[in-house]
């Protein structure tokens, strides 16, 4: 009798069935979709399994200065592209932000991708150099709007005279960077065109500078961003200059990057903005200038 309850307990433990055995790995219902730039989470892991061409190049800029160091992502097509400048967040060159240009690739645009910081950090490196986060924000932080816009020229120069390039380009920012991509869009000459992801707007005299056409993108639920867009849209109203505005509500700030934040809305923001995004570059950056 024992023998046969021994052989029953061992049956139990080795049965499938059994609540001792191992658990079935959950399903993953929120994959990528690969029609969107990736979140942060999932930024490196879509880098590696990309089929396009991307590298780091160092863009030589100013005498006795560190080059600027410069991710480009090429699109697959037979034709020249339109370039997209990519102006990152306060938080640098990172994996997502490569992503990004991975993705702006995708939907068939030369992406370069500037780290501002490069020869800022120790020993002259850039946001690969830097030990932490915080240390990073602060090196970008003390980026003059002059020497930004240095720097942002020298990458216009090259990224243009790129041979596979239509001479043709816009700029995309995040954040700190869509703040700078609204300033750049006052430039002389400006921009073809110029898209702010929950970037603040230029002061009251700056913006009366903008000519390139401007979409901006924003989380309703980011009131300090936000405060400055009816300033904006007024003075550029008057001048008759474009100015495209979406709030997304429930949507915060950064909500590209966090797309799996505030219940969903950050993820429905990105589904709705992204596309928008394409469409306005494309209406810019199609043609060849001659």
């Amino acid at each position: 009798m024992r023998l046969i309850l021994r052989n029953l307990i061992a049956l139990a433990v080795l049965s499938p069935a059994s609540s001792l055995a191992q658990p079935t790995p959950p399903t993953d219902s929120t994959a990528r979709d690969e029609r969107l730039p990736a979140s942060e989470q999932t930024a490196k892991a879509a880098l590696d399994t990309s089929p396009r061409h991307g590298e780091l190049v160092d863009i030589a800029w100013a005498k006795e200065r560190p080059p600027l160091r410069t991710w480009i992502a090429y699109p697959e097509r037979k034709d020249k592209a339109g370039v997209v400048m990519i102006i990152h967040e306060i938080y640098g060159l990172t994996d997502w932000i490569r992503g990004v240009a991975d993705q702006l690739a995708r939907e068939g645009f030369i992406a370069v991708a500037p780290d501002l910081i490069s020869g800022l950090g120790p020993g002259g490196g850039g946001t690969d150099s830097v030990p932490s986060r915080d240390d990073v924000v602060k090196l970008v932080r003390g980026l003059t709007p002059e020497e930004t816009v240095l720097r942002l020229d020298a990458v216009r120069a090259y990224a243009t005279r790129l041979p596979a390039a239509n001479g043709r380009l816009a700029t995309v920012g995040f954040c700190w960077g869509g703040a700078r991509s609204f300033a750049y869009a006052a430039t002389s000459p400006p921009p073809d065109a110029a898209v702010v992801y929950y970037g603040s707007s230029p002061d009251s005299a700056a913006v009366l500078g903008v000519k390139a056409p401007v979409l901006g993108l924003y989380g309703a639920d980011d009131a300090r961003v936000n405060a400055t867009i009816e300033p904006a849209r007024t003075a550029l109203d008057k001048l008759g200059r474009r100015y495209e505005t979406h709030l997304y509500e429930g949507a915060g700030h950064g909500f590209l990057r966090a797309q799996t934040l505030r219940e969903g809305a950050n993820l429905k923001a990105t589904q709705q903005a992204w596309p928008r995004t394409i469409t306005f570059l494309r209406e810019h950056l199609e043609k060849v200038k001659k």
